[in-house]
């Protein structure tokens, strides 16, 4: 079949925000006809077939598509400790049926499309099924579902999109056949958030743009886009991510306000934007510091670390995006921000000469 890049009508770069079922409700018509894709979270695999029995409020789209008729949604299947794809996976007849019932959902729901977040092919660390074998079937799951995809496109005379949510590391290159599976793929979401936090115990960003001398860790959104160009995927399908949420260390050495340093556990969430705006920046003891070379903000107020995206780490990010030649930015997730700043900062980024 032939590789698939998208490309789009005029320069517009692509701004997807994830949106938790329970939040489908809270999207404004304002939001809405800012983003040009959504990505409803989650459905969930059970025995092969994919499921929507516990994803709420999908008889809200319609209202959404008369907010932003060009709004454009897909079901993302899977998340953090969502298993059921290894097991689907492995078999022909589970890869058939995992995508007969996407299809059958996307024509139920008048979706646009499926997004894959599997949580991660090969890796059983969200307490979910793996294989090594996963490597492998990883890609034909793909080559099934975009099969099946495109015989429902041909019926109704339009393309759905095959998208997937990818971790944001070397690991998941290894764990794939990234150079294989984009080809079934209208583009590639890199989750370049959570880079440090819930397996680290050294504090340091989450969702930097560059790497700093300095950080041990070595991740960054630029070199997760040096890793799955190299891996073989087109930087045009690359969709880099941003988070509406934080991390956060406790007990943390004040020194070098706290950056870098060794707290008794591991990074864990810390509050999402909205409380951020209301109760931390600058606020009730912790001071916002500004890493110019990571564009990336932190927090400290002598203790407590805290990592996270604000609008001027945004807008670095959406100036790199478009000065790289990537296809777009994507958010983990809508409902974290509530004062509507970080949608409205991207926004304003991408449309930006």
């Amino acid at each position: 079949m032939l590789e698939r890049v998208l490309i789009l009508s005029d320069t517009k770069h692509l701004l997807i925000g994830y949106v938790d079922g329970r939040a489908l409700p809270t999207v404004t018509p304002e939001d809405a006809r800012k983003m040009t894709h959504i990505n409803i979270a989650f459905g969930h695999v059970k025995n092969d077939a994919v499921t929507v029995e516990n994803t709420q409020n999908l008889d809200f789209l319609p209202k959404l598509r008369e907010y932003n008729p060009q709004l454009e949604i897909l079901l993302s299947v899977g998340g953090w400790s969502a298993g059921g794809f290894s097991e689907a996976a492995s078999t022909a007849e589970g890869r058939r049926k995992f995508a007969q019932t996407s299809v059958e959902i996307l024509r139920a729901r008048k979706l646009d499309g499926i997004d894959i977040d599997w949580e991660y092919p090969t890796y059983g660390q969200a307490g979910i099924g793996a294989s090594p074998e996963d490597k492998y079937t990883f890609t034909l799951l793909l080559e099934e579902l975009r099969n099946a995809l495109d015989e429902q496109g041909q019926k109704d005379g339009r393309h759905y999109y095959l998208t997937i949510a990818a971790g944001a590391g070397q690991y998941f290159v290894e764990g794939t056949e990234m150079d294989k599976a984009q080809k079934y793929l209208d583009w590639v979401q890199l989750m370049t958030y959570d880079m440090r936090g819930g397996f680290q115990n050294t504090t340091g960003h989450h969702s930097n743009l560059y790497t700093p001398v300095g950080d041990l860790n070595r991740s960054s959104v630029v070199d997760t886009v040096r890793i799955f160009t190299e891996a073989g995927v087109p930087k045009e399908k690359l969709v880099i991510g941003a988070a509406f949420y934080s991390r956060m260390w406790k007990d943390v050495p004040n020194v070098n306000n706290g950056m870098y340093q060794m707290s008794p556990a591991n990074g864990g969430y810390g509050p999402v934007y909205t409380d951020l705006a209301a109760n931390y920046i600058n606020k009730n003891g912790f001071v916002r510091y500004w890493d110019d070379v990571a564009k990336a903000p932190w927090l400290f107020d002598g203790s407590t670390f805290i990592t996270y995206d604000d609008p001027e780490s945004m807008a670095a990010k959406c100036a790199y995006l478009k000065e790289a030649g990537l296809l777009g930015i994507m958010f983990w997730e809508y409902s974290c921000d509530e004062t509507h700043t970080l949608l409205d900062t991207l926004y304003k980024a991408l449309q930006a000469k």
